[in-house]
């Protein structure tokens, strides 16, 4: 049986690291992120409500999309399937010795690239919140594949 169109693709899959006003971080799992703009440097993401990534970044707009590397796929279950609004990810994984600091965002160490962001408009997208975003710096760490949706699929985490 074929794939509905919009399943067709194969996105990467990423993750946002994301503060409050206290500076409290949390991170999430997007898929819905799509560079807009060449110059200026301009993304949007769409954010699922009612996630602690969504209220951090309605309080503060500056945020980092992180590019995850094809063997960071078991994170998918903490920083996907499960809230921030319920439990502390970045005790957890800094239980797990996986994060380091890169300016002043709390990022994964293992982390293929990351792009800080800054919000400069959103939009209601139905059960996400889309945010454009200008670019305000990127840093590459590594070469390497990196996760997608066919990854998860492999490894029989999402099934569309």
């Amino acid at each position: 049986m074929a794939k509905r169109p919009w399943n067709r693709v194969n996105l990467p899959v990423y993750s946002i690291s994301s503060r409050d006003k206290k500076g409290n971080t949390n991170m999430h799992i997007i898929t819905y992120a799509s560079q807009i703009s060449m110059k200026p440097k301009r993304f949007v993401c769409g954010i699922f409500h009612g996630t602690k990534t969504l209220s951090n970044i309605e309080e503060n707009p500056v945020f980092v999309l992180q590019l995850l590397s094809a063997h960071q796929y078991r994170l998918v279950d903490l920083l996907g399937k499960k809230t921030g609004n319920q439990i502390d990810k970045i005790a957890r994984l800094e239980k797990r010795k996986l994060l380091m600091q890169w300016k002043s965002h709390l990022i994964l160490q293992e982390a293929l690239a990351v792009i800080e962001l800054k919000v400069i408009s959103s939009f209601e997208g139905g059960d996400h919140r889309g945010f454009v975003c200008d670019m305000l710096d990127y840093k590459n760490f590594s070469e390497g594949e990196p996760l997608t949706l066919d990854v998860l699929r492999e490894h029989r985490m999402i099934w569309i």
